[in-house]
């Protein structure tokens, strides 16, 4: 049909081309004006031919496109789906902190005369520290000292005289005052006695504490104070605060609904735990690395906070080289159970409809495409758990969506054996964000 229409362009263009010579011919016969009015009428022909031709050209394209197409049905890569066994961890932020941690403070007042001690060294417990001014307490204590021997040197006279008042006082030798006075002067005595050793004990005691011990073994900060600083007994400025970091604690917050829904998981049977295995914890880190070590779960917290409506979980990681730090940002994968029929799909099998609800294609006995929709649990690595909408021994599709509709016929090949072009879909194909549903 193209070469015909280009047979009756040519002939019209003749036909207009002829035309013009003629009417160039006449015009040198004819007056000026009649030779423009012919220029203009040649000039329209020519433009209305090359306009049908145009027209006649691109509905021939439209035709040829138009016809039935090539080949047979369309081919798409699926893969079966199958029940597996998986292990089923959630994720949760926190933070670390010190397995134990001690604020050194001083138990009685004075100048701090030394520091004994570098800033970010190790310190073993009983180690000491600080050393305060001790003169008043050794003064203190040696009045006390003194007062004691002074209580028993009259002891042994003020008893010895009582003995033999109460010798006097069978025989009438004495009144009854005077041998009263003297029992009583001796308890007198004693009861200073017990005093002035009470006073002694505490005069050592005070002595002892000018000399400021690390209370526990760990890693000591800075120094809130310097030589030459008068403290008090009980401050509420530590002197320097001593952790011990191995091991470590993280502590991380678990939302009570997480927790009702594991809760309800477990009665209903779609997961199953062992105790040993949940309690194995590992940890993340802040730049997405993962730690060598695993921990152990500690406890759950049987408190809810009503602030943030969450329960802590308390994990304890062995830090023997003391990389994890009090206060560091981590992430800990805490095992809830085992699925024992999970459903997993590739994520760039699952696309969402203008909804934004998650759908797939999915391949039927009959050679069809049929869509389903799903209900997604979590991401798993680079697959969706899904919990609803696919049966074992269905076959969705993963490559060629884009040449398909749901109820066309599709020739169907196994997911990594599809051809070039698949190969190259995949490529730009992204898989969708991960979003629980």
């Amino acid at each position: 049909m193209i070469a015909v229409s280009g047979m009756i362009i040519g002939v019209l263009f003749g036909c207009a081309v002829g035309l013009r010579e003629h009417a160039y011919y006449r015009i040198q016969i004819k007056p000026q004006r009649c030779r423009m009015q012919i220029n203009n009428i040649a000039n329209r022909i020519v433009a209305a031919l090359v306009l049908i031709g145009v027209l006649t050209l691109t509905g021939c394209g439209q035709q040829s496109k138009g016809g039935p197409p090539q080949g047979g049905p369309p081919e798409v890569a699926i893969v079966e789906v199958k029940t597996e066994t998986v292990a089923i961890t959630t994720e949760l932020a926190g933070r670390t902190s010190a397995y134990l941690v001690a604020e050194v403070r001083p138990q009685v007042g004075g100048i701090i005369q030394k520091r004994l001690f570098n800033e970010g060294a190790d310190v073993r417990a009983g180690q000491v520290l600080f050393r305060i001014d001790a003169a008043p307490f050794q003064a203190a204590l040696d009045n006390a000292k003194a007062g004691l021997n002074r209580s028993e040197a009259n002891l042994l006279a003020i008893r010895l005289k009582a003995d033999r008042l109460r010798e006097l006082l069978a025989d009438k030798a004495v009144s009854q005052q005077d041998y009263d006075d003297a029992a009583g002067a001796l308890k007198q005595t004693e009861a200073d006695i017990q005093y002035w050793k009470a006073t002694v004990d505490t005069a050592l005691i005070n002595l002892k504490y000018t000399s400021v011990k690390a209370p526990i073994s760990g890693r000591i900060g800075r120094s809130n104070v310097t030589e030459g600083a008068l403290v008090t007994a009980q401050q509420p400025i530590a002197l320097a605060t001593i952790q011990r970091l191995d091991p470590v604690y993280v502590d991380v917050p678990q939302s009570t609904t997480e927790v009702l829904r594991l809760r309800r998981r477990l009665e209903e049977g779609h997961l199953k735990h062992n105790g040993q295995v949940r309690n194995k914890v590992r940890l993340i880190l802040e730049d997405d690395t993962r730690y060598p070590l695993e921990g152990a779960l500690q406890f759950r917290d049987v408190t809810v906070d009503p602030t943030t409506g969450s329960i802590i979980l308390r994990v304890v990681f062995p830090n023997p080289k003391g990389f994890l730090l009090p206060g560091m940002f981590v992430r800990a994968v805490v095992e809830e159970g085992v699925n024992e029929h999970a459903v997993l799909v590739p994520q760039q099998a699952v696309s969402r409809d203008p909804k934004g609800n998650p759908v797939a294609l999915i391949v039927d006995a009959e050679g069809k495409v049929q869509q389903r929709m799903l209900t997604l649990d979590r991401a798993i690595g680079d697959k969706w758990l899904v919990s609803s909408g696919l049966s074992p021994g269905d076959r969705v599709i993963v490559e060629g969506m884009q040449k398909v509709k749901p109820g066309a016929s599709v020739k169907v090949v196994p997911f990594g054996a599809g051809s070039e072009n698949n190969s190259g879909e995949r490529a730009k194909k992204a898989p969708p964000a991960a979003k629980a549903n």
